[in-house]
């Protein structure tokens, strides 16, 4: 993980609010970080942080906007984490609210623990991780070795 971070940016519809407020409090050290938004959350994220820099900065931020989770953003996100493409993830995500696309939200989950990526699923989380020395530092997580699974053999009945 090199010092400027590849940093995915999620949050669900009711979270949505918390996500730019975070943005807004933080878009200093933000704009230093290639950022990856899903769907909706992405055109917010842009448009907080294009009222915030100059013209000469916007042409420099780092986005990419990936489809909205439930039509298969959270599964482009989680491939792009198998790829190595994300360093860090904050999903806010709404634990009272039942989602559509809940498979995905768990597959999302699952792949980013997989990978050893630091994720926050909360505001707090989200400013620890955001104020940590590793945010300024090249840092390279342990990630578990699963050779032996994609090599293990797998006996079929004929």
């Amino acid at each position: 993980m090199k010092r400027n971070k590849r940093i995915a940016l999620v949050a669900h519809d009711n979270r949505k609010q918390d996500l730019v407020e975070w943005v807004e409090w933080n878009w200093e050290e933000l704009v230093n970080h290639e950022l990856i938004c899903t769907g909706t959350t992405g055109a917010l994220v842009e448009e907080t942080l294009i009222n915030k820099l100059t013209l000469e900065k916007r042409a420099h931020l780092k986005m990419t906007k990936l489809k909205s989770g439930p039509l298969g953003g959270d599964q482009q996100l989680g491939a792009m984490i198998s790829e190595g493409k994300v360093d860090m993830l904050i999903f806010l995500w709404d634990p009272m609210q039942p989602q559509p696309h809940d498979v995905d939200v768990k597959a999302l989950l699952r792949i980013a623990v997989l990978y050893n990526i630091p994720t926050a699923n909360n505001r707090a989380t989200a400013d620890f991780m955001i104020s940590s020395i590793l945010m300024k530092a090249h840092y390279t997580p342990i990630v578990n070795d699963y050779t032996d699974y994609i090599k293990r053999k797998v006996e079929v009945e004929k």
